[in-house]
């Protein structure tokens, strides 16, 4: 059975790259890498989470290309990437810093935004040189540090040892998702997405996260399960906001508040009535406008005053 296809038209259909690049990791793992928009503008850099792929910031990609040079990359085993044995927090650090060094020039800075296991790249490639050297501000969206499995709401049953040992069933299930089905599209509403979350973001969240490798989804499913950056949070110096969805049952709230209190430089904290995990898709505008911000202050801000 072939895996599903994004979608073709609309907001969430993705854009066509200017420019395609594979660039390799610390252990040899080879990773797509796209850019979009502007060379010499700008530079944004968005990091995608679990089962999904570059296609998950089509909107961001969309809008900010028109003013910035937007870097986007399949994490390993998703997306365009192949697939690695080693699925590690460190791996993901790994990666990241593998991108920024291809496609930034020494000394430049960007605005990196992370989704998800994506947030959880960026804490765990806290420390690292590149990271250091090209990071002038971060965006979190719906992610978390630890204890994912324990804290999840996907199963509405009290907090405890058998939700969580269920939940982490659920979660590293080995079960093929299958076609995009109307029941798919239910079952990945109610346990990513908001409730009033549009058919189109449905339809575009449904076929990004079935396109998901099942062995990728099980392989990374572990790392998640057992994840533990408390102490990436610590050592994330860049200016950082977060954003999370009041309804978001794989990343509840109380993974943000936690993240915006351990911050060393949370620079603000918003909560998304309504919005599930899916928030780059369900809140598109939003998260976006964070994003402008965050380069205004900490970009292009920073570069007039280098230069006054």
């Amino acid at each position: 059975m072939s895996r599903p296809t994004h979608v073709s038209c609309g907001t969430y259909a993705p854009p066509v790259p200017a420019r395609v690049l594979t660039t390799t990791s610390a252990d040899g793992s080879r990773l797509h890498v796209e850019v979009h928009g502007v060379e010499q503008a700008p530079a944004v850099v968005l990091v995608h989470g679990w089962t999904c792929s570059t296609a998950f910031w089509a909107a961001q990609i969309r809008d900010l290309s028109v003013d910035h040079r937007v870097i986007a990359y399949d994490q390993r085993g998703h997306g365009r990437s192949p697939a690695s044995p080693a699925c590690t927090t460190d791996g993901l650090a790994d990666d990241l810093e593998a991108v920024l060094r291809a496609t930034l020039a020494p000394g430049e800075k960007a605005v990196i935004a992370g989704h998800s296991m994506g947030g959880m790249t960026v804490m765990a490639a806290a420390t690292r040189p590149a990271f250091r050297e090209h990071a002038a501000a971060v965006l979190l969206c719906s992610t978390g540090s630890s204890r994912l499995v324990a804290e999840s709401l996907v199963l509405p049953i009290r907090p405890g040892r058998l939700r969580t040992w269920l939940t982490g069933r659920l979660l590293g299930s080995r079960a093929p998702l299958g076609p995009v089905t109307p029941l798919a599209r239910r079952i990945l509403k109610y346990g990513t997405m908001g409730p009033g979350s549009a058919p189109d973001m449905v339809e575009a969240c449904a076929r990004i996260v079935h396109a998901c490798p099942r062995g990728v989804r099980h392989a990374w499913s572990h790392v998640l399960g057992l994840l533990d950056l408390d102490h990436g949070v610590r050592e994330l110096n860049a200016p950082t906001e977060v954003v999370v969805g009041s309804a978001d049952r794989l990343t509840p709230p109380v993974q943000a508040r936690a993240l915006a209190a351990a911050l060393p430089d949370c620079v603000g904290l918003t909560e998304l009535s309504g919005v599930g995990h899916m928030t780059p898709v369900e809140a598109p505008e939003l998260v976006t406008g964070r994003i402008r911000t965050l380069v205004t202050a900490c970009v292009t801000g920073a570069q007039i005053e280098e230069g006054a």
